[in-house]
C-alpha cells in the first residue's frame, strides 16, 4: 500500500523517469533475459502510434481553416523565420564540435557501401503524396503534414465550412482523449522498453565510436539544457524551470520510444496549457500550436541536425577534416538532405565530401545510442519552436534577446569543445590496432594437418597418367601453391601459419576430401603453370582474377567471387578521384596497375590521359617504391585490406566506374574430374552459405564466432545461470 500511495502521489514525468530509472537497472542486473519484456515494449508503441497520424490530419486542417488569410500569413512567416535562425544556429555549432576530437590514425576492411550507386534523394517521394492513403498508411508524415497544409489553407477561403471545423474539432479531442489515456500506461511502456534494451545492449560494441559518442553526448546536453531552453527563456515570458518541467514527460518518452511521432498530441496539450498560464492563449495562438508541432516534426528537428555531426566526425576519423571552406556547403546540403531520414542523408553527406562511404556502418552502430537521444531532442524542438513561433505571432518574442541567447551558446560550445579535445586527449590513450588485429586473423574452421614444404617433387608418370583427383584420394594430401602479396586471400599471419580466405576454403575442402594440405611459396610469376602440369602443385590460391591470357596456359575454376575495381589513393587525396569527371579534369596523372596486358588495357579504355604503369605488386606502391604513381587501379576489396596495414591510404570506387573482374582457382590442364568437382564442390558450399561466411570473416571483418552473453549482475556477479 505504500508504495501505490507513494506511486500515486509522484507526477506522472517523475513516473516516468523512476520507470527509466528502474528498468534500466534490472535490464543490467538480469542481463539478455530482459530482453523479453521487449514485446511489451512494442505494445506500448504501437498503442501510441495509433492516433497519431489521424491527429495531425485533423489538427493542421482545423487549426488552419479556423484562421482567416491574414493570420494564416502571420504564423508561416513567423514560423519560417524562426526555423531558418534555430537551423542556422545548431549548424554553427556543428562546426565547432571538431575542436573536440584527437588526432588518430586509422583504416578498415572492405565494406559493400564502396561499391553502392549513392541514394538519390527525393524531395517529390517525401513531400508530395500521389496517394494521400498510400503516405497515411506508410507513415510518410511529410507528405500527410503537406496534404493537410493546403487542405487547411484551402479551407480558410470555404465559406460554410463550421460543420467540417466542427467535426474536424470532435475527431481530434477524440483522438487527444484515445492518447490521453494510453499515455497512462507510459510508465509500464518505458519500463518494459528500457528494461529490454539495457538487458540487451553490448557496450563493447560501442568501443570504436567512444569519441562520437562523448562528443554527441554532450553535445545534446548543451542543446537540451543549454541552447533550446535558453533561447525561449530569454526571448518569451516562460522560465527556464518550466519549459524543462512541462516538457520532461514527453521528452523521456520519446527517449525511451525511440519516436516524437507517438508524442505529437503531448506536445499539442502541454503548449496550450503554458500559453494559458501566461495569458497568451487565444484563436492565433491556439491555431499557431496546432499547426506548428506536426509541421516542425516533419522538418528537420535539432535532434536531427546533430546526427550530422557524424560526417565531422567520419572527416576526422579517416584523417581529413573538412576545411573551412567546406563549411558553407556542409551547413547548406545538412539541412536540405535533413529533410529525409539520416538513412538516406548520411550516405549522400558522405559522398558529397568524398568520405568513404563504409563509414556510415560506423553510423548505425552509434545509432544505438544517439537516435534515441536525437528523438528526445526533436520532441523538445517541438515545444521551443511552437511556443516561439506563437509568442512571435501575438509580438511578445523578443528578437533581439533571442540572438544574445545564440551568440551566448555558441561562445560556450567552442569553450566547452576545446576543453573536451584536451580530456578525450588525456584520458583515451590510442594505438592503431588494425595492422595488429589482422596480421593476427586465424582459420575460423580447426585446420586439417597443415605442413609448409619448400619444395614439392613432380609426379611420376604413372601418377601422371592417372586422374589428379584420384592421385589426391590416394595420396591424402592436396599441394597448394601461393604467391607473396596476396592477402587477404592467402598471406602468413603472425604466428607464419598461412591464413586467408582462399585457405579458409581449401581447409574446408581438404577436410571433404579427407586429406591434409601440403602448402609451397612460389616464387616467381608463369612458374605456377608448370609446377600444376608436372604435378608438383595441384590447385594455386591467392585470389587470382581471371583473364584470356591467364586462361590458354592453365584451367580456371569457376569464380567463387567477383572484386570490384577502384582505386587505392593517399587519404589527403581521396576528394580528387571521387568521380570519373575529376579524374578526367586532372592533368599529368600516373596510375598503376598490376603487370598484365589485359588489365593495362583495360586502364587504358578507362583513363586515356593518364600515363599507365605495371607494377609486379601492391605491396610495392604502399610502400611508396613507386612515388610518381598517383593512384593504382586495384580491386577495392584487395586494397582495403591493403590499407589496414598501410592506414595512409584508402580504397574508393569513383562514380562512373563499373568493372568488376572473376577470381577463381588455377588448376591443372587436362584434368576434367579435378575441374568439375572443385566446381561441383564450389557451388555446393556457395549454396550452403559457406563461401559467403568466410568472404565476411575475411573480406568483410565480420567476426562469425558465437556472441556471448552480455555481463549481467546475476550470472557473472552472483554466478546464476538464466
Amino acid at each position: 500500500m505504500f508504495l501505490v500511495r507513494f506511486y500515486n502521489k509522484l507526477s506522472p514525468f517523475k513516473r516516468v523517469l523512476l520507470a527509466l530509472f528502474l528498468g534500466i537497472s534490472i535490464g543490467i542486473i538480469v542481463g539478455e533475459p530482459a530482453g523479453n519484456l521487449e514485446i511489451l515494449g512494442t505494445a506500448y508503441i504501437r498503442l501510441l502510434q495509433m492516433t497519431v497520424l489521424p491527429y495531425v490530419l485533423v489538427s493542421i486542417i482545423g487549426g488552419l481553416g479556423r484562421l482567416d488569410s491574414h493570420m494564416a500569413g502571420r504564423i508561416g512567416l513567423k514560423a519560417v523565420r524562426v526555423i531558418l535562425i534555430v537551423w542556422l544556429s545548431v549548424m554553427l555549432m556543428l562546426v565547432l564540435l571538431p575542436l573536440a576530437y584527437p588526432n588518430w590514425e586509422t583504416s578498415g576492411f572492405f565494406s559493400t557501401s564502396l561499391v553502392m550507386e549513392p541514394t538519390k534523394f527525393n524531395f517529390v517521394d517525401l513531400y508530395i503524396p500521389s496517394n494521400i492513403f498510400s503516405s497515411l498508411a506508410n507513415t510518410v508524415v511529410p507528405a500527410v503534414v503537406l496534404f493537410s497544409l493546403l487542405m487547411g489553407v484551402s479551407l480558410i477561403s470555404v465559406k460554410n465550412k463550421d460543420s467540417l471545423l466542427d467535426l474536424t474539432h470532435s475527431l481530434g479531442d477524440t483522438l487527444m482523449g484515445v492518447a490521453s489515456f494510453v499515455a497512462k500506461l507510459a510508465p509500464f511502456g518505458i519500463f518494459a522498453i528500457s528494461v529490454s534494451a539495457a538487458g540487451t545492449l553490448n557496450p563493447e560494441e560501442l568501443g570504436r565510436l567512444q569519441v562520437f559518442l562523448w562528443v554527441y553526448l554532450v553535445a545534446a546536453f548543451m542543446l537540451g539544457f543549454i541552447f533550446l531552453p535558453l533561447i525561449l527563456h530569454w526571448a518569451t515570458p516562460f522560465s527556464y524551470r518550466q519549459i524543462l518541467s512541462v516538457s520532461g514527460e514527453a521528452v523521456i518518452t520519446a527517449l525511451a520510444t525511440g519516436t516524437v511521432l507517438v508524442v505529437l498530441p503531448m506536445i499539442i496539450d502541454r503548449c496550450k496549457e503554458m500559453l494559458k498560464e501566461k495569458n497568451m492563449d487565444c484563436d492565433e495562438t491556439m491555431s499557431t500550436v496546432d499547426v506548428m508541432v506536426p509541421t516542425a516534426y516533419s522538418f528537420p528537428s535539432t535532434g536531427t541536425l546533430l546526427g550530422l555531426g557524424f560526417i565531422l566526425f567520419s572527416a576526422w576519423y579517416v584523417g581529413s577534416p573538412l576545411s573551412i571552406d567546406q563549411y558553407p556547403s556542409f551547413i547548406t546540403m545538412g539541412v536540405l538532405t535533413a529533410f529525409g531520414s539520416m538513412a538516406v542523408a548520411i550516405p549522400f553527406m558522405l559522398d558529397f565530401f568524398g568520405l568513404p562511404a563504409d563509414q556510415f556502418q560506423l553510423y548505425l552502430l552509434g545509432s544505438v545510442v544517439t537516435a534515441r537521444f536525437a528523438t528526445a531532442l526533436a520532441a523538445l524542438h517541438g515545444f521551443v519552436v511552437t511556443l516561439l513561433v506563437a509568442s512571435a505571432v501575438i509580438r511578445v518574442l523578443k528578437w533581439h534577446r533571442m540572438f544574445q541567447a545564440i551568440a551566448l551558446h555558441l561562445g560556450i560550445t567552442a569553450g566547452v569543445m576545446l576543453l573536451m579535445g584536451q580530456a578525450l586527449t588525456y584520458l583515451i590513450p590510442y594505438e592503431y590496432e588494425g595492422a595488429k588485429s589482422f596480421e593476427s586473423m586465424q582459420l575460423m574452421d580447426k585446420p586439417v594437418a597443415i605442413k609448409n614444404v619448400k619444395q614439392f617433387q613432380p609426379l611420376t608418370q604413372e601418377q601422371l597418367a592417372q586422374s589428379r583427383l584420384d592421385v589426391i584420394i590416394q595420396r591424402k594430401v592436396l599441394r597448394v601453391g601461393y604467391f607473396s602479396n596476396t592477402l587477404p586471400y592467402a598471406f602468413r599471419n603472425n604466428k607464419a601459419q598461412l591464413v586467408g580466405l582462399d585457405m579458409e576454403i581449401i581447409n574446408e575442402l581438404a577436410r571433404d576430401l579427407k586429406v591434409n594440405i601440403e602448402y609451397t611459396h612460389i616464387k616467381k610469376r608463369g612458374d605456377e603453370i608448370t609446377m600444376l602440369n608436372d604435378g608438383r602443385i595441384d590447385i594455386v590460391i591467392g585470389g587470382h582474377a581471371i583473364t584470356p591470357d591467364g586462361a590458354i596456359d592453365a584451367v580456371y575454376s569457376d569464380p567463387y567471387q567477383h572484386n570490384t575495381v577502384g582505386l587505392i589513393v593517399k587519404d589527403i587525396n581521396r576528394d580528387n578521384y571521387s568521380t570519373m569527371s575529376k579524374i578526367h579534369d586532372l592533368e599529368n596523372l600516373t596510375f598503376a596497375v598490376p603487370k598484365n596486358d589485359y588489365y593495362l588495357r583495360v586502364a587504358k579504355e578507362f583513363f586515356p590521359n593518364a600515363k599507365i604503369l605495371g607494377i609486379k605488386n601492391a605491396r610495392e606502391f604502399f610502400k611508396g617504391a613507386h612515388k610518381e604513381v598517383d593512384a593504382l587501379i586495384y580491386s577495392v576489396e584487395i586494397g582495403s585490406a591493403w590499407s589496414i596495414l598501410y592506414p595512409k591510404y584508402t580504397a574508393l570506387v569513383p562514380q562512373g566506374m563499373k568493372f568488376k573482374v572473376p577470381i577463381a582457382y588455377k588448376l591443372p590442364k587436362d584434368q576434367a574430374d579435378l575441374v568439375f568437382y572443385i566446381n561441383n564442390w564450389l557451388s555446393l558450399k556457395s549454396d550452403a552459405g559457406f563461401i559467403k561466411r568466410s568472404y565476411n570473416y575475411w573480406i568483410m571483418g565480420k567476426n562469425p564466432s558465437k556472441k556471448q552473453p552480455r555481463w549481467s549482475v546475476l550470472r557473472n556477479v552472483m554466478g546464476w545461470d538464466i
